[in-house]
């Protein structure tokens, strides 16, 4: 019979062995997928560097059944073939009609379910070399809401980076999933990348950290999940098995949260060393623009991916760089580029025939087989990766605002909206939204066409008709179409209202799917919502 003293050592190491080899086995895998992911990266190099070459002479594995070089002569749909025109889509096409060969992709599709290996593989490539010490085990934390269908994050391919559990992602309730994640989250203090799938998300999350801090530190203190609402009886089991009691961080939770949240995110997470938000541009830069300047205060933020129509078209090899750059990956899908300002009926081109600075609506063709779709997307070119563009997206077609054919883009009329925020002393934007007077039928009242915007702003409780007028001063002096057709009377004045605390949450709840926020309301259930919330 073996001596107590040499069974303590057996069981000691014993325990060593099992606890090591989870380790061993996540470093082995992480150095297997960074190997990998900088041979692809080197593959990609050389395919950039004959990118022109690929474009004007060839057609990737995404271009659909019938294709010809140099642009599509046939695409193939549900119903059969189709003949396009030369290049020109039809006006108000959808998705699905044999209409000239386009398609529309629907206003405001969801995110990617998961990221291609490629895409994966090249992100934890550019993120270990920026930042070596973010690919630990268990040392990021996903905050995202994908309700009734798992969505992958960034390096699904190395699950054991994680220590979110997956089902939070899935409650039906998007505040229920987020307040889970963070509570996980912050169990864990030796974070080191904290990822959410939209900047929107990781602002509510830390709403609710702002609100609820309390009763999360009782909850990780007992190591016990309280009621609430959105959390079914059987996933809230299954989940409590995860927790443990945790006094000491639950104290350090206290602590912080009562000195304020300035710089929370990084006082909570002292070993945090970027936040990645896999959607972050147009007007969610708004969102991370609040962040930047309260709760993470201090942190890089990294968006790794630009993806349209349900598909990876570009990836971004710069996490350190504060402006992300997309490079668009010639070998993903099949695209093609409407010049815009250039003609009524723009020819569409090729990669190879883009030019710094220049602004285009995309065509994307990503699977075979598939109808070739505009994206409703436009892209600004920012400059060249050997021969590959670097895009950056700026503004959703479908956001545009227009009563009389003014046509206001939304990266513009957010820009005049910040413009007069400037003239009220004390006023911080929270969000904003825009309706159509069209949308509002009778309630809109016996006056000529116009907007209503809403709007959550913290420093203000009311606004003087003076103050209201400002933002459509600010509009007509930024748009001329739109100045003259008020000085006509053919639009009407703008209307601005002030909507109570937390409204916008509320609202990305009933959008049902995560995607970037509207700015433009098209549904008049939405817009129920957002009137019951006015306060001015």
């Amino acid at each position: 019979m073996l001596p107590a003293v040499a069974v303590a050592a057996v069981v000691a190491v014993a325990v060593a062995v099992a606890v090591a080899i989870p380790a061993l086995r996540h470093r082995l895998v992480r150095s297997a997928l960074r190997r990998a992911g900088g041979r692809y990266r080197r593959r990609l190099e050389a395919l950039g560097s004959d990118a022109r070459k690929s474009s004007s002479s060839g057609i990737p594995w995404g271009s659909p059944v019938g294709t010809k070089r140099r642009g599509f002569r046939f695409a193939r749909c549900g119903s059969g073939l189709c003949s396009p025109a030369a290049g020109t889509p039809t006006p108000g096409c959808r998705y699905g009609e044999r209409r000239a060969g386009w398609a529309r992709i629907p206003a405001g599709s969801a995110l990617l379910t998961r990221p291609s290996p490629q895409g994966s593989l090249l992100y934890l490539d550019a993120l270990g070399a920026a930042f070596p010490r973010a690919l630990v085990r268990r040392g990021t934390a996903v905050l995202h809401w994908s309700p009734g269908r798992a969505c992958a994050p960034a390096a699904w391919p190395l699950p054991s980076l994680y220590c979110s559990p997956a089902a939070a992602a899935l409650l039906p309730s998007r505040a229920a999933a987020l307040r889970l994640q963070l509570l996980f989250a912050l169990r864990q203090r030796a974070l080191r990348v904290l990822e959410a799938g939209l900047a929107a998300e990781l602002h509510d999350a830390l709403l609710a950290l702002r609100a609820e801090w309390p009763r999360l530190a009782q909850e990780l203190e007992l190591g016990r999940l309280s009621p609430q609402p959105g959390l079914p009886e059987g996933v809230r089991d299954r989940l409590q098995a995860l927790l443990s009691p945790g006094a000491a961080r639950a104290a350090e939770l206290r602590a912080e949260c009562a000195r304020g949240f300035e710089g929370i995110v990084l006082r909570l997470w002292p070993q945090l060393e970027v936040v990645v938000v896999r959607t972050m541009h147009g007007t969610e830069r708004l969102y991370c623009d609040s962040l930047r300047q309260a709760d993470c205060q201090g942190l890089p933020f990294y968006c790794p991916f630009y993806q349209a129509a349900g598909a990876l078209l570009g990836v971004n090899l710069w996490p350190a760089e504060p402006a992300p750059r997309f490079l668009l990956c010639p070998d993903w899908a099949f695209c093609e580029f409407l010049p815009c300002l250039a003609s009524k009926e723009p020819r569409a081109v090729l990669l190879d025939e883009l030019w710094e600075g220049c602004e285009y609506g995309l065509v994307v063709t990503a699977q075979p087989g598939e109808y070739r779709c505009r994206t409703g997307e436009v892209l600004k070119v920012t400059g060249f990766h050997k021969q590959c563009p670097l895009v950056e997206p700026v503004r959703r077609e479908s956001q545009t605002l227009s009563v009389r054919g003014e046509s206001i883009p939304e990266e513009q009329f957010c820009q005049s909206l910040c413009r007069t925020l400037r003239m009220w002393p004390g006023a911080h934007l929270i969000d904003y939204v825009c309706v159509e007077s069209s949308l509002l039928g009778d309630s809109s009242g016996p006056c000529a066409p116009h907007y209503e915007v809403f709007m959550e702003l913290q420093g203000l409780r009311d606004l003087s008709e003076g103050q209201r007028y400002k933002l459509d001063q600010c509009l007509q002096e930024d748009f001329p179409i739109y100045k003259s057709f008020r000085f006509k009377g053919s639009i009407g004045p703008l209307r601005l209202h002030l909507v109570r605390p937390r409204t916008f949450t509320q609202l990305r709840e009933a959008l049902g799917s995560p995607m970037p926020m509207p700015r433009v309301l098209r549904e008049e259930q939405l817009l129920q919502l957002i009137q019951g919330s006015v306060i001015s």
